[in-house]
């Protein structure tokens, strides 16, 4: 090496401060803010939803304990169109009676087992119904069709 040079050492600048933060750090953090937002709206509908089910649910197990006979199980019929309602168009759900209701039951939520117990309750909740007839078998199903309903899932 020459000395005559007066050549100076290599200066290696300052690194760079934090902060602005550059244009990729915002794109995470909008990124982040969305998905938040988003998750924050889901659980908000789920929290509502689940509401709504517990809400059904505890006046279906009131139904018992204010009436009896053929008068509980038309309000359990009742409940339960009220709730396919709200799921279903009006189109399809209003006019069902009889056994195109219980075929609508089944085929949405019942997994055919509205054919094998509770139907009878159902198509014959009108006076042929005993006043002391035991419905414990359509609660329970009226409980399980309405779980199975997307408000409940």
């Amino acid at each position: 090496m020459n000395p005559d040079l007066q050549l100076r050492d290599i200066h290696i600048p300052p690194p760079p401060h934090w902060w602005p933060p550059a244009p990729g750090w915002w794109l995470v953090a909008l990124l982040l803010i969305l998905v938040a937002a988003g998750l924050a709206v889901y659980w908000q509908h789920r929290r509502r939803r689940q509401q709504r089910c517990a809400r059904i649910l505890a006046e279906l197990d009131q139904l018992p304990t204010q009436m009896q006979g053929p008068t509980l199980v038309a309000a359990i019929s009742a409940l339960l169109k009220r709730v396919a309602l709200q799921h279903y168009s009006r189109a399809e759900v209003a006019a069902l009676t009889g056994e195109a209701w219980l075929a609508f039951l089944d085929r949405t939520g019942g997994d055919g087992r509205l054919r094998h117990g509770a139907e009878q309750l159902l198509t014959a909740y009108a006076p042929r119904l005993e006043p002391h007839a035991d419905v414990s078998a359509l609660v329970e199903y009226a409980r399980l069709w309405i779980r199975s309903q997307r408000s409940c899932r």
